[in-house]
């Protein structure tokens, strides 16, 4: 417990100096470091033809947000469907089937990095450093940068209006000048100090093919067995840092390649946390209204310990804890409490990575983890989850001022039926999607592919789904996942859990941004207090656990009353 207790705090005190700085990058005003970063950053503006100082209203925002994900998916699509023909593939990996090719494609573009493949074994290393580590640094930074253009719009001091054809417009910032700050002087230094912490520690860092190496048991015919190697810790520090999940190796963080020792682990958990709890620092000081960003890290801190809490116990110490059949799929030298602690903070982050197979996990615990994902603002994806909380933030409003018989109105500005009909469509959006393609997987044979067919295989087929709307990319593995239905589909779910989540905020804030601010008064609705923070976690526990009930209960409960009989 002393050792959980010391990761969160490290990670916290790392978080909140390096929120400080991200809310300087994002303002643009000049900093001392600047000519360290504009040899980098002019060439590039000029290259995309765009002016960093120009602004863009909402709909230029998303635009360019949609186009540069147009772009990016075809290229990496291109490099996924041609990798045995391109250079820096020394162990002479085929191309990936098209579907596979598609889902990978998607899952990586959506910041999600669910795997339907194992890395080492149908990846290049050509595909490794571009499709995988190179959209592991891009896709975060894009969902962070539409969750600043919604902060701008809601909360910072307003900027010149865009002015187009008599349509007065917010100015929202720059998509581009965004994004590339974000990647070149933010993101890109962390991944290479993780980068150099993890080699130090073993993780592979090579560009030179696997050796053989002859097997300690030959009896199962097995005469020499390949080791893979490449530039794993480039890839497994952007995959945490960048909430980005997924493993160069199958087995994850659970390999001893890719996690070799007690202190690697400690970095890859602390990277996990570091960039989503920057973020909410960076609320503070980016917006000038500190008491906000209050409220939002001690809601996310809250919702964050009770949600390890369960975990560890229920993983641990709990009395279904001792049993051996959960034994399967665990990495013993880390132990119950590390795998539990990871297994909470990777699906409160939408992360993903795993350090031990949460399909080996008790019932009660991966019930914990599905919880986790369907919040997904538990800190939450980097922007999606601070977007996630917005959404929460707005049908809290609303449905205090409809207690309190008052118009809705979030600083001075009324929450009206536009804004609401956008509320209710990304409410109605994930249960409809998790629940309709669960229903329907579980009803046709064949489809599945789950390894259970019991309760726990309902959990296996509602975790995927889960999984990819969440942005998490984590799985209960044994299922039979690399299949045209599974790609296809959750390639669909990957698209929706992405592109509203961002979008939609950032469209509701600039509604907003555009009205005229009623003066306060005593009436007035206060949203920094902790009343008004009981009202946001119930909305969220009411949104989340109560209507997806009923699956929790025919899956990972049951399942538990299951192996209590046992």
């Amino acid at each position: 417990m002393t050792g959980i207790l010391i990761l969160l705090a490290t990670s916290v005190l790392l978080a909140w100096p390096l929120g400080l700085y991200l809310a300087r990058v994002m303002r643009g005003a000049p900093m001392r470091i600047d000519p360290l970063f504009h040899w980098i950053e002019k060439p590039l503006y000029r290259l995309l033809g765009v002016d960093p100082a120009r602004g863009m209203s909402w709909r230029g925002y998303v635009g360019a947000f949609v186009l540069s994900n147009v772009v990016i998916a075809l290229l990496t699509m291109a490099v996924f469907m041609t990798q045995a023909w391109l250079p820096l593939n020394p162990d002479g990996i085929a191309n990936l089937r098209w579907d596979t090719a598609l889902h990978t494609m998607v899952s990586f573009l959506t910041n999600t990095n669910q795997q339907h493949y194992s890395g080492q074994a149908q990846l290049s290393y050509l595909s490794q450093m571009t499709g995988i580590t190179g959209l592991q640094v891009v896709s975060p930074m894009m969902g962070l940068a539409l969750a600043v253009a919604t902060l701008r719009a809601l909360f910072a001091p307003p900027r010149q209006d865009i002015v187009a054809d008599g349509d007065r417009r917010i100015d929202v910032g720059n998509y581009h000048a965004d994004v590339l700050r974000l990647c070149v002087r933010f993101m890109l230094p962390l991944c290479l100090l993780w980068t150099v912490l993890l080699a130090s520690q073993g993780v592979p860092a090579t560009f030179a093919g696997g050796p053989q190496a002859a097997p300690m048991d030959v009896s199962t015919g097995l005469q020499e067995q390949k080791i893979p190697l490449g530039p794993v810790a480039a890839m497994v520090a952007a995959k945490q840092l960048g909430a980005n999940g997924g493993g160069w190796y199958g087995p994850n963080s659970s390999f001893p390649l890719e996690n070799p020792t007690p202190l690697s682990n400690a970095l890859e958990l602390v990277g996990i946390l570091l960039i989503p709890i920057a973020v909410i620092f960076m609320i503070g000081a980016f917006t000038g209204r500190r008491r906000f960003g209050w409220l939002v890290l001690g809601c996310m801190a809250s919702m964050s310990a009770v949600s390890i809490a369960a975990t560890v116990w229920l993983e641990g110490h709990s009395p279904t804890a001792a049993s051996a059949l959960l034994m399967e799929g665990k990495e013993v030298r880390l132990g119950s409490d590390a795998t539990a602690l990871w297994a909470a903070v990777t699906t409160q982050v939408s992360n993903g990575s795993v350090n031990g197979m949460l399909d080996s996990m008790s019932p009660m615990a991966s019930a914990v983890s599905l919880v986790n994902m369907l919040v997904s603002a538990i800190w939450g994806g980097i922007g999606c989850g601070l977007q996630q909380f917005i959404v929460y933030l707005l049908l809290g409003v609303f449905l205090a001022g409809l207690m309190t018989g008052r118009t809705p109105e979030l600083l001075g500005r009324k929450l009206e039926t536009p804004q609401v009909r956008l509320l209710a469509l990304l409410v109605l959006l994930q249960p409809i999607t998790l629940l309709t393609l669960t229903a329907i997987t579980l009803a046709v044979p064949g489809l599945s592919g789950t390894s259970n067919p019991g309760f726990h295989g309902i959990s296996q087929v509602f975790y995927e789904y889960a999984s990819a709307y969440a942005n998490n990319g984590s799985g209960f593995e044994g299922l039979g996942d690399n299949t045209p239905w599974w790609n296809l589909t959750c390639s669909l779910v990957l698209l929706l859990g992405r592109f509203p989540l961002l979008v939609v905020p950032l469209v509701i804030a600039a509604q907003l941004a555009a009205k005229r601010r009623a003066p306060e008064s005593p009436g007035t609705l206060q949203i920094q207090t902790p009343t008004f923070a009981l009202t946001l976690l119930s909305v969220i526990v009411i949104l989340t656990v109560l209507q997806f009930l009923p699956v929790l209960v025919l899956g990972p409960v049951a399942d538990h009353l299951s192996l209590g009989l046992h």
